[in-house]
């Protein structure tokens, strides 16, 4: 870089990035043109540069959804890596859950793609593999990783976190019309409770299993698990309770693997564990010790490690802890 170049202030990455882009025309140029292109493009504002919404485009859905057999697409929802859309496969009667990882601007091209393909086909692999070994998750039609989008199964039913948020509210409003306060812990030594213990025993069914084929989901929490239906004639692949309302009823089915990842480490094991403890105290607070105390006693009983990653766990929890204490 020449000398009055380097004087200039704007970031390195900037200028490597940019000279990916010209080439060698930002060499051939004065120093006094290289930095009126840099600069002309650093004016972006950083809201414009980091995808604020202010001044964000919009992002045009992938071109597989513009083929005239997908039903039209409907945006489900959108987190900081990609959207989820729904459509339809082959026929209009198929539905289909399409995930897509757009291009971010803020990052390298070259490197863009390479994250983007590699984390769409690690997503694809995992889920291929629970398939295989039984585990209940999302069938994958189709992909594309290049263009970055896997096409899924659509699960129907809802997230498991609105149906357990709604038995506790239906909970809560039954206690204080008994004249209580409505904010006692859920000990699961009721009647009533055998509903939620059943959910809370498939649930740790199925996290057991998926541990057990070797595959670590990353980032398990009740939002990333739904209760699907029950199937006529088909007896559940992770239980089953005769429930009054069928608020709880259902196969648990796990979804979004974008963090998964296959490993057969108790260590990772036990920290899955321990982000779904903490996500679960989070979100229902108040069952936090029911699902505890279910979580070890069914998972113990998932596979032969098992033991050990609970006992990992505790050191786990010890770690948390001590992470807590010290901010």
């Amino acid at each position: 870089m020449r000398a009055s170049l380097s004087c200039r202030p704007f970031h390195a990455a900037f200028y490597l990035q940019y000279c990916t882009y010209f080439g060698s025309q930002m060499h051939e140029c004065t120093p006094i043109a290289q930095h009126r292109i840099l600069q002309e493009d650093l004016s972006i504002s950083p809201t414009q540069q980091y995808g604020g919404r202010q001044h964000r485009p919009p992002i045009p859905p992938p071109r597989v959804l513009e083929y005239p057999s997908s039903t039209p697409p409907e945006l489900i929802t959108q987190g900081a890596e990609g959207r989820l859309y729904k459509s339809s496969y082959l026929l209009p009667s198929v539905p289909c859950a399409l995930k897509y990882r757009p291009p971010k601007p803020w990052r390298h091209p070259v490197l863009d793609a390479r994250l983007t393909r590699h984390r769409i086909l690690s997503e694809a692999r995992n889920l291929a593999k629970c398939s295989r070994e039984g585990v209940s998750v999302p069938t994958v039609y189709a992909i594309d990783e290049n263009a970055g989008w896997l096409m899924m199964e659509w699960v129907a039913g809802g997230p498991v976190r609105a149906a357990i948020n709604e038995w506790l509210r239906r909970r809560r409003d039954a206690e204080r019309a008994e004249g209580r306060s409505g904010d006692a812990i859920v000990e699961g030594t009721r009647e009533a409770d055998g509903d939620l213990v059943a959910l809370l025993r498939r649930i740790a069914a199925a996290v057991g299993r998926l541990h057990k084929v070797g595959i670590v989901h990353g980032d398990l929490t009740t939002s990333n698990m739904m209760l699907r239906p029950w199937e006529r004639g088909k007896e559940p692949a992770n239980g089953y309770n005769e429930g009054v309302d069928g608020l709880l009823e259902g196969d648990i089915v796990m979804i979004d693997f974008g963090l998964a990842s296959q490993s057969v480490s108790e260590e990772d094991r036990a920290v899955d564990l321990y982000v779904l403890e903490r996500a679960f105290a989070s979100t229902h607070p108040r069952a936090e010790k029911l699902f505890t105390a279910v979580l070890e006693a069914v998972y113990r009983d998932a596979f032969r490690q098992a033991p050990i990653v609970l006992k990992k766990l505790e050191d786990v929890r010890m770690r948390g802890r001590k992470r807590s204490m010290l901010g």
